[in-house]
């Protein structure tokens, strides 16, 4: 007899109740549908124009509908209506942003290098670009029922490069993911595209079964290390292994010189604050642990601090489970030796959570033991104040650090002009490089501007790969060159013939043309 489907519920993370059933987990056969569905729509969506078209069609509909979507998403997050609007407003502009890079085509790297029988050896008439990969699996993120989600920048990407996209949902979310899955579907249908060209399943079983699936080609995912490790080691079994873009974990250091301090103690403190509080400490750059002087400057930011988090309202938490693990891990953490609590976080409420900080010398973090708990992220409006003596101990604690997504340098005027006469400054900045993929100066890693010259990505657990999921590089992640040589040119695609039809930017023997 078989087993009916597990029903997929909608859930107020403000009460823990359920609010409505919106769909059944997906079974193996209704994966497998999803991703020939997705198959089949690869030769529509290799028209550039049309996914250009498609990709613009989205961003409207979504635009449209912004106040049911914005209602489903804070219903199902309790994010609030003015943080998804924000939200909302980013996946709107990265859809518009991507399609006017496949309507673009510098993406596809055209290079052309004529023959040269002079050359020794001789060198052949080589045409390079960029391909799409095929269908991609997309795992949507917690924390973005949006911006990292059915319509986010996963799946913006992957469009823009013409690779059809199945998206697993995430659970915390499932009623918006049904309503943006319904609008992306409606703008295929408007510019011509099958509706197959975004499939939605959901279920943890699900999940694993589309990163196996012979015919998903690469996988996006943002989540947490457990999880996102599982998935990456399921790609990297398969018979055929697909590349894997996982954003897993962070902890997102921060350095606070002494001259810093000094100068501006309490706009620092209330900085902190402010980052590692923001959407109720839920973001994935959140500072984690945050290098601060020993000495009265150091006492006159944790000064600031304390009052800063001490003005903080509690907040409600994604979802339950990620309550109660906030909950035990500040508990868990706030017994280790010489572990203080100037604002103890926890639990706020039956449904809430209550931010603080925790203070800890950071002697006893510069070696193995049971205080390396305070180098792992937890996940929530908790940051760790690590008091230092002197340059040794920072660099003794940085050098245990994995890899993050962001480190963050506050420094005291004369040490970022460089006039310090130390150049502790660009020291400083060297330490913190290799550690992440962003290094902000002055300011906090919370806000990641959506930009061509951005990077959100950084060294394992961080992310599972050198690429990006935020900006226009966040393409690369579905494409792969393929080199002609000695091609007839009749044989030629249009992007790599001589008269270049299509009127793309490209290189022709080492010289850029039309960019």
């Amino acid at each position: 007899m078989a087993t009916a489907a597990a029903p997929v519920w909608s859930v107020d993370p403000r009460t823990g109740k359920p609010r409505e059933q919106v769909a059944v987990e997906a079974t193996a056969a209704e994966v497998d549908t999803a991703v020939r569905a997705a198959h089949a729509a690869r030769a529509p969506l290799a028209d550039r124009a049309v996914r250009t078209a498609f990709l613009r069609r989205a961003a409207d509909l979504l635009d449209e509908a912004g106040e049911a979507v914005i209602e489903a998403a804070d219903a199902e997050t309790a994010l609030g209506p003015g943080r998804l609007t924000g939200e909302l407003a980013r996946t709107t502009y990265q859809l518009r942003a991507f399609a006017d890079l496949a309507a673009d085509g510098a993406f596809l790297d055209v290079r052309i290098d004529h023959a040269d029988p002079g050359l020794a050896p001789p060198r052949p008439d080589l045409r390079r670009y960029k391909i799409p990969l095929g269908p991609v699996a997309v795992y949507a993120a917690s924390n973005f029922p949006l911006a990292f989600s059915v319509p986010g920048g996963d799946t913006a990407s992957a469009l823009a490069a013409g690779c059809p996209v199945v998206v697993k949902a995430h659970p915390d979310h499932p009623a918006t993911s049904e309503l943006c899955a319904a609008l992306l579907r409606r703008a295929a249908t408007d510019t011509g595209l099958p509706e197959g060209v975004l499939g939605l399943v959901h279920g943890l079983q699900a999940g694993v079964d589309l990163v196996r699936h012979p015919l998903i080609t690469a996988a996006g995912f943002t989540g947490s290390v457990r999880g996102g490790r599982a998935l990456y080691d399921a790609a990297a079994a398969r018979p055929h292994p697909i590349p894997f873009h996982g954003e897993l974990g962070s902890l997102n250091p921060v350095v606070v010189t002494e001259a810093a301090a000094g100068e501006r103690a309490e706009q620092l403190g209330a900085g902190l604050a402010a980052s590692m509080t923001l959407g109720v400490g839920q973001f994935c750059v959140k500072p984690g642990l945050v290098l601060a002087p020993e000495g009265a400057a150091g006492d006159r930011l944790l000064t600031a601090l304390t009052a800063a988090v001490s003005n903080t309202e509690p907040g409600v938490l994604l979802d339950h489970r990620m309550r109660d693990a906030f909950v035990d891990g500040v508990r868990t953490r706030a017994e280790l030796p010489d572990v203080q609590a100037p604002v103890t976080p926890g639990a706020g409420g039956e449904h809430t959570v209550s931010a603080g900080f925790l203070t800890v010398p950071a002697a006893r973090l510069t070696t193995e033991g049971p205080h390396d708990l305070l180098l792992e992220e937890c996940f929530g409006p908790v940051t760790v104040l690590a008091r230092y003596t002197d340059d040794a101990e920072i660099a003794a604690v940085l050098a245990r650090l994995p890899g993050n997504l962001t480190a963050t340098l506050q420094l005291g005027e004369a040490e970022g002009a460089g006039s310090d006469g130390t150049g502790r400054g660009a020291a400083l900045l060297a330490g913190l490089t290799p550690l992440a993929g962003r290094v902000v100066v002055n300011g906090w890693p919370t806000g990641v501007a959506v930009a061509p010259a951005q990077h959100h990505g950084g060294p394992y657990p961080a992310t599972t790969s050198t690429s990006t999921s935020v900006g226009g590089t966040a393409v690369e992640r579905w494409l792969r060159p393929v080199a002609y040589q000695d091609t007839p040119p009749a044989l030629l695609p249009p992007e790599l013939r001589e008269d270049n039809p299509l009127g793309l930017p490209r290189r022709v023997d080492g010289r850029a043309e039309g960019a």
